[in-house]
């Protein structure tokens, strides 16, 4: 795939049981190779010899003893927190992040930087930038940092190698990602992985923020990807851009695009900064002026969330529409997925019910009974690091399957 960050791969027996025993080290513990055997369904002595090859090599340290009901007290084990470290890095509509994590998924240290507005070269240049800062403020060793992961926004082709920006203010430019991931690999001498931003998110959404046991999940990003989540594994499709819930409406004059407005995509603010915008330069009557000072020009949908929280009423319209027009789309991906959980991101979750409400109303109204009544539509639980901390899970699940 070309350094892809999804691969499509078969794992070998081997490559399974490391990946099960290590998840289950990193979720739970410290935890005695006896309840390991437990959760996994893995015998006893199985586990004990992995575990015990792990720690040879430094990815899993003995602590401490549990307490014993009669014998010998067992011994707990842990993943090897100082030894190894990864870099997640999220290359966002607006923003460029990277943070720092230890195996276990503690972020170390974190950066956050405004995305430049030039080409992709740039952004590149910006990202080596934020690694070098992340790294240096970590003061963590470089050779123990092991593997980095990028999110980026933009429509995956894995077998051309490209990644196409869906922002029409750039253009809808295309950039070799292959080309990226060279020149952070030949920047830093450790492996580099490419995936979309909203599929990246949803791993990192099901590796940190939910049970192990729920197994279908759908993230959406805003109104401007969907990250999916099937049996408990990714779904990136056949190139890697699986989850693209916008349309192509690139023709204007074609009267049937009329006609599908709703999946025409609001931007990553569901086009509330564009109605507010609007409604504050028409209307005296929303607080929505008065909180950015008179500059319309810097109204944020945080903006509109603060007026909303307030009572205002051209606010709250303009969130319950947003949430209302996404719901459409939800209630059609619960009716052809049939998940779970629904998880709300991009920034939408911070609207709390102000946004999850008209959307829950419009599920109820359009989805199939069946599906509707199975599934919980809820907020990012990891906010705007579920690119970065996905990206970083994923190159940890590697590292895990390879162990």
């Amino acid at each position: 795939m070309k350094g892809a960050l999804f691969k499509d791969q078969i794992l070998s027996d081997r490559e399974r049981k490391n990946l099960d025993i290590l998840e289950v080290v990193r979720r739970y513990g410290p935890v005695t190779r006896t309840e390991i055997s437990r959760i996994t369904k893995y015998n006893i002595v199985t586990v004990s010899n992995y575990v015990n090859n792990y720690i040879k090599k430094d990815l899993v340290v003995e602590k401490g003893l549990d307490i014993s009901s009669g014998g010998r007290k067992p011994t707990l084990v842990e993943l090897n927190s100082r030894n190894c470290f990864v870099i997640g890095i999220d290359i966002g509509p607006e923003h460029v992040i990277a943070i720092l994590t230890d195996l276990s998924l503690n972020m170390i240290t974190k950066v956050k930087k405004a995305r430049p507005k030039e080409s992709m070269e740039d952004v590149v240049s910006k990202s080596i930038e934020l690694i070098y800062e992340v790294i240096e403020k970590s003061q963590i060793e470089a050779k123990k940092i092991k593997g980095l992961g990028i999110g980026i926004s933009g429509i995956i082709d894995a077998k051309a190698g490209t990644v196409r920006d869906t922002d029409p203010q750039r253009g809808r430019t295309a950039a070799s990602y292959i080309s990226i991931k060279n020149l952070i690999e030949r920047e830093f001498g450790i492996p580099t992985f490419v995936g979309n931003d909203a599929t990246v998110a949803a791993f990192g959404e099901k590796r940190i923020g939910l049970d192990a046991e729920i197994e279908n999940v759908l993230y959406m990003f805003s109104d401007v990807g969907c990250g999916i989540i099937i049996k408990g594994e990714i779904y990136a499709g056949a190139g890697g851009s699986a989850g693209e819930v916008q349309l192509n409406m690139n023709n204007q004059g074609d009267d049937l695009i009329k006609d599908l407005g709703l999946f025409r995509s609001g931007s990553i603010s569901l086009g509330i900064v564009e109605s507010a915008r609007t409604a504050a330069k028409d209307s005296n009557g929303t607080k929505i002026k008065a909180i950015v000072n008179g500059d319309t020009a810097s109204i944020t949908a945080e903006t509109v969330i603060e007026a909303a929280r307030q009572g205002d009423k051209v606010a709250i319209e303009i969130l319950e529409k947003a949430g209302l027009n996404l719901g459409v789309r939800i209630a059609y991906l619960i009716n052809l997925f049939n998940p779970e959980i629904v998880i709300l991101g991009g920034g939408m979750e911070q609207g709390g019910d102000l946004i999850l409400e008209p959307i829950k109303r419009m599920v109820r109204r359009l989805a199939f009974e069946e599906p509707a009544s199975m599934v919980r539509i809820i907020p990012s639980r990891l906010g705007e690091n579920a690119v970065s901390l996905g990206a970083a899970s994923l190159v940890i699940r590697e590292i895990f399957i390879h162990a």
